[in-house]
């Protein structure tokens, strides 16, 4: 676990350093920017994550680091690109060097937990196991150490820390019941919560009671197998769990000093485990593309934020946004900044968030060169360039064209030049551990 212990005051959190705040970062696996309400979905209802919206700032482009689970949480967790921390496949374990959230929050005195997904990978050369969730900051984990074990939504086996454990119930639900003992048990100093729940991802399976809720409300092939209803259900099941969470922050007197930041770890996967729910159910729309991709319906994700007295209600933003910048904006929030030897890439985002400032103007950058698949993507401002194997430069104006039908490279042919050198330069800065 590398860990450097200089920390340099935050700049983003008026609160001071008496009274940080609890921070619960939910997210969800594969869900697609159009299966929730606050983005406009009607065939089903997510009152709870519509709730939280209403109570805080809808982020309308926010955009996963990857467009694959394992790259993208890995980003998420060090603030750093895929090329930059040594994850870009999903078998890659990200090496221990490597800072992440939680064990930055540690030395501002956060207790934490991963519940859920843990998307480890193979082990690194010179170690003979991948590095666990307690080795890299975490106080206690429950859930799922690899991206197998996570196909199963109703798991007989868990991990409670370093042991294996019986179980019995659906994942999501077992997931929240852990977070809630988590906090009857937490004791007065600030927590760091990060629950990653598994649904919609891979498994088309929910609790029977809430797959009966959707039944002939939507179409179906086969009737006899409503995996349309059951997909709406693993949403709503989502969405009630969170409902759950939130309430017991309500119960507990918590939720008024606690940040809630709501993301998926990439967009809806059209590919074959899904038995075409999401295809059908248009779960990226109004975007190009799925998982697995560089088009908007690969990368960019459903989010909001919440923080009681901090952020302003029901208000949402344009700004845009990277899973890299979670890292630094959080640790904002608590008060502290990243060490500059971690080479974090995200940014603060947290005057935005707050009213008090705007996201700087900045290049963004995605790869995905994996399975078979050759994408390279760069953006600034509204203008984001894709370029494919074997294919030309394209260029799209993703917030007049979100459906990236126009390759405007021909009527704005310095911004492409300019953003192609950019996307050149970043890919030459690449780590060699993300090749072992």
């Amino acid at each position: 676990m590398g860990m450097a212990c200089a920390f340099a005051a935050g700049t983003g959190s008026s609160r001071g350093a008496d009274a940080p705040p609890n921070i619960v970062l939910i997210v969800a696996d594969d869900l697609g920017w159009a299966d929730v309400g606050f983005n406009g979905r009607a065939e089903w209802a997510t009152p709870s994550l519509d709730r939280l919206a209403s109570r805080g700032m809808v982020l309308k482009r926010c955009y996963a680091s990857a467009p694959v689970c394992g790259p993208s949480r890995a980003c998420l967790l060090t603030g750093k690109y895929s090329i930059h921390n040594g994850v870009i496949r999903n078998d890659q374990d990200l090496p221990g060097q490597e800072v992440t959230i939680a064990e930055a929050l540690k030395h501002r005195g956060y207790r934490s937990l991963l519940a859920g997904k843990w998307q480890q990978g193979r082990a690194r050369p010179g170690r003979e196991e991948p590095l666990h969730p307690l080795d890299q900051g975490f106080d206690e984990f429950f859930g799922y150490t690899n991206s197998y074990e996570a196909m199963e939504k109703f798991p007989t086996k868990l991990w409670e820390g370093r042991e294996r454990v019986e179980v019995s119930g659906y994942v999501d639900d077992l997931i929240t019941d852990r977070v809630i003992r988590f906090l009857d048990q937490s004791g007065p100093g600030p927590f760091f919560l990060d629950v990653s729940y598994l649904a919609p991802h891979f498994t088309v399976a929910a609790p029977e009671d809430e797959v009966a809720r959707h039944v002939g409300k939507l179409p179906e092939t086969d009737r006899a197998h409503p995996l349309n209803a059951t997909y709406a259900a693993m949403v709503t099941r989502l969405d009630r769990n969170v409902g759950r969470l939130l309430d017991a922050l309500e119960r507990r007197g918590l939720a008024s000093n606690t940040l809630v930041v709501v993301v998926s770890d990439n967009g809806a996967t059209f590919e074959f485990a899904a038995q075409g729910t999401s295809v059908a159910l248009d779960s990226n729309r109004p975007f190009r593309g799925q998982k697995r991709t560089l088009w908007e319906g690969g990368i960019r994700i459903p989010a909001v934020v919440s923080w009681p007295g901090r952020i302003a209600e029901g208000k949402q933003s344009d700004e845009v946004v990277n899973l890299i910048d979670l890292m630094p904006t959080l640790l904002a929030a608590a008060g502290v900044s990243a060490d500059p030897s971690w080479h974090v890439d995200g940014v603060n985002v947290l005057p935005s968030w707050l009213g008090i400032g705007h996201v700087p103007a900045r290049t963004l950058f995605w790869e995905w060169r994996q399975e078979n698949a050759d994408q390279v993507a760069a953006m600034r401002g509204d203008f984001k360039l894709l370029i494919q194997r074997g294919g030309k430069p394209e260029l799209y104006n993703v917030a007049a064209d979100p459906a990236e039908r126009q390759d405007v490279a021909a009527i704005h042919p310095q911004v492409a030049k300019d953003l192609r050198r950019d996307l050149e330069r970043w890919l030459a800065s690449e780590d060699a551990r993300g090749k072992e």
